[in-house]
């Protein structure tokens, strides 16, 4: 599938067979690419060109990527950085998130899941760009994400959902991303979890029901 426009990705990894394939899977979506092989050489290409995208492996020599997304961020606080990791943890996603990460995908990594998931952070890109143009507050940047849209959309229209209903719903193999997502929501007051389900808050409500009319308002 081809992008709209040819959007520009950096991969960050040590390994070069890693690199040598994430490229031609990037490249046959339709997307440019550039490589680099160390923190160091990431945050020198990030600040002298523009990248969309920074696929960013965790576990690196000398500057891990922890570290390095930390630079980067300070650099680009913009760009979008998707972090490659073996060890996915839901603190572990959390410790990312909290630096400035927007995802993360796990090795060993599935060409169609790695495309979903720059696809949709490409979507949450566009979707702050729309909002701060409409001067909408920041509190409502959660939305972004559109995990956490379907997830509040579902809610709106089911009531209430167990767990296993959205993994069924959603079709998702990685509970710890479908946890970290719930959990950015609850932390937010959007969503409260029972004893066996989750459900929509007041503030979640109204926040579904402005959704809705944005997105409306996005498309006409």
């Amino acid at each position: 599938m081809k992008t709209d426009r040819q959007k520009r990705i950096l991969i960050v990894d040590d390994e070069e067979v890693i690199r040598a394939n994430l490229s031609e899977i990037l490249k046959e979506n339709g997307y440019f690419t550039d490589a680099a092989v160390s923190g160091i050489q990431a945050i020198n290409k990030a600040t002298s060109a523009d990248f969309d995208v920074v696929l960013l492996d965790l576990m690196m020599p000398v500057m891990d990527g922890m570290e390095t997304l930390k630079e980067i961020k300070k650099i680009r606080p913009k760009i979008k950085v998707i972090m490659i990791t073996a060890f996915a943890t839901v603190e572990g996603a959390v410790d990312a998130m909290k630096n400035g990460a927007s995802d993360y995908v796990r090795k060993p990594y599935m060409p169609h899941e790695l495309i979903a998931t720059i696809q949709r952070t490409l979507e949450e890109a566009r979707f702050e760009s729309n909002l701060k143009k409409m001067n909408f507050e920041y509190a409502i940047l959660p939305l972004s994400n559109p995990i956490r849209r379907d997830i509040l959309l579902l809610l709106y229209s089911k009531g209430s959902k167990r767990f296993m209903d959205f993994v069924r719903e959603f079709d998702m193999d990685d509970h710890t991303k479908l946890t970290f997502h719930i959990n950015m929501l609850r932390e937010h007051g959007l969503v409260e979890q029972g004893r066996r389900s989750y459900s929509l808050t007041p503030k979640g409500v109204r926040m579904v029901e402005f959704l809705r009319i944005s997105e409306a308002y996005l498309s006409a």
